[in-house]
């Protein structure tokens, strides 16, 4: 039994979750999906796994205290105590959290930060910047297994199969910010864009998230303009991404999918757990990174301007976006996960 514990509502952003549904679509394609099983704290949680076909197990518990979650895991409905291959996805998991999680299985922990060790059979950290020799000397007492590098980042095939071209005429920026994006900073980074372009008269594109509370509002603005163009609950965001000439997103999973296809992209942090990806893209001169929204909001805002219109208007350098951005991943990640979950059965 594969037991995926992770969570995604308005108050932690849908990443978690979303990229363990990813890991889950590819691991349906070895295994009976009815031996896939959701662990969630909330129902808002579930209904995303429900939705994609899977049976989902509601804890009813704190997402942010997972340790008073524990007196419910023996009510999960597992066949065979000790055996299942548990993979834990969330920045809530503790210690001894993880420690009693391995009565149940093996654990698999996706770790995005490599600062501490944890007691698990293995460590996930797909990330370009992850730190091998550092991993190497957190679990040098252990036989943890690691699987680290982006090689293994999890985005769904569509984003690996289109086919995207760098056009001489840039027309469309598509802006993400997340699946909560509270403060709309999103709605932000249009109106500085706007007041930044004089000479040219740039289509957008905003992607409000699933708990996204400013959706209203920017379908209000989309009525006042022919220009602005909201979308929710995007079922292919590959082909949004293949429409748009460049991007402008925070610094989650979101860069590996633009990465994957090559569309030039302006990335920014809103939360510490993103500063070391926006910061080593920058550091690799692979996307231009405009710094960390939590800190300086206000230069950020005037550095995405500043940037979105000189790439709009220079091919050139929306060409070369193209050509290093290709060096972070292949798409094949979440096949080569599930690949290694099943092997370890």
């Amino acid at each position: 039994m594969f037991l995926i514990r992770a969570d995604g509502n308005a108050k932690i952003g849908a990443g978690h979750l979303m990229r363990c549904l990813t890991i889950a679509d590819e691991l349906r394609k070895l295994v009976d999906s009815r031996q896939i099983l959701f662990v969630c704290a909330d129902l808002q949680s579930a209904e995303l796994a429900l939705k994609r076909g899977y049976e989902a197990f509601l804890l009813w518990s704190d997402p942010c205290d997972m340790e008073a979650e524990l007196s419910a895991w023996p009510r999960i409905p597992v066949k065979n105590k000790g055996t299942s291959i548990i993979v834990v996805d969330s920045y809530f998991a503790t210690k001894r959290y993880l420690q009693k999680l391995r009565e149940y299985g093996s654990v698999t922990l996706l770790d995005d930060m490599g600062e501490d060790s944890f007691p698990v059979d293995r460590i996930i950290n797909y990330n370009a910047f992850a730190d091998t020799k550092r991993y190497e000397s957190l679990y040098r007492d252990s036989n943890a297994e690691l699987v680290l590098g982006s090689a293994y980042v999890p985005i769904r095939p569509q984003f690996s199969e289109k086919a995207y071209e760098v056009r001489e005429q840039a027309e469309n920026v598509l802006i993400t910010t997340g699946g909560g994006d509270i403060d709309n900073i999103a709605g932000r980074i249009l109106k500085g864009i706007q007041e930044k372009e004089t000479d040219t008269r740039l289509n957008y594109h905003l992607v409000a998230g699933n708990y996204n509370p400013h959706y209203e509002w920017m379908k209000a603005l989309e009525k006042e303009s022919a220009h602005i163009h909201i979308y929710h609950n995007v079922q292919d965001m590959a082909d949004l991404m293949n429409r748009c000439d460049l991007a402008v997103t925070a610094g989650g999973s979101t860069v590996y999918e633009l990465a994957a296809m090559g569309v030039p992209f302006i990335c920014f942090s809103y939360a510490e757990n993103q500063e070391k990806m926006t910061e080593f893209l920058d550091r690799e001169g692979i996307a231009c990174s405009a710094g960390a929204y939590h800190r300086d909001p206000d230069a950020v805002l005037g550095r995405i301007a500043q940037w979105t219109v000189e790439l709009a208007r220079d091919p050139e350098k929306r060409t070369k976006c193209y050509t290093t951005e290709r060096r972070l991943t292949d798409g094949l990640g979440a096949k080569r996960l599930a690949e290694i979950l099943v092997k370890s059965v």
